[in-house]
């Protein structure tokens, strides 16, 4: 699936519909280049499970965790991932047994090692006539979302009038 979001607005809406449609150990993986938005989702992600903690990029420590919404938000960064090792070492894998969501920005960079998840890859829009506009293109890895993709589709077709299934 693919659209644009062209506001905050938008990006709020999309981790709205999300967030409405999650599971515990349900995990998000985030890519996109520096700056392209993965963290003001989380932000607006953290917003709509309730958090009222600050959520902050975790690029210097890799995981920050957040248990005062509906459900914890662990956030995970690996941009600074130095060896495949130390994806084990954020115990990532004990953190989905025990609840929660996981979003993992940068998650990319270890290919599939994350497992079922769902994926989105924020980009810059080319789209000169509308400033800080994003493409967002959102796919399943595995089984774990898929009962809940025909509806979450539905509901972001309704806001994102370019949205192209696939």
């Amino acid at each position: 699936m693919k659209f644009s979001v062209t506001s905050l607005k938008d990006t709020a809406y999309l981790a709205e519909v999300l967030a409405a449609h999650l599971r515990p150990r349900d995990m998000i993986v985030l890519a996109g280049d520096i700056g392209s938005g993965k963290t003001t989702f989380t932000q607006f992600f953290g917003q709509a499970l309730g958090i009222t903690e600050p959520i902050t990029s975790p690029t210097f420590n890799l995981l920050h965790n957040y248990g005062s919404g509906r459900m914890a938000l662990h956030h995970a960064d690996l941009y600074r991932l130095e060896r495949t090792g130390e994806l084990a070492d954020l115990g990532l894998d004990e953190l989905q047994d025990i609840g929660g969501v996981i979003v993992v920005e940068w998650g990319d960079i270890v290919g599939n090692e994350l497992g079922d998840a769902l994926i989105i890859r924020f980009s810059h829009s080319t789209d000169v006539e509308v400033i800080n506009s994003r493409r967002v293109e959102i796919e399943l890895r595995g089984q774990q979302w898929l009962s809940r993709w025909q509806k979450i589709s539905d509901e972001l077709a309704t806001k994102f009038s370019d949205l192209v299934r696939g």
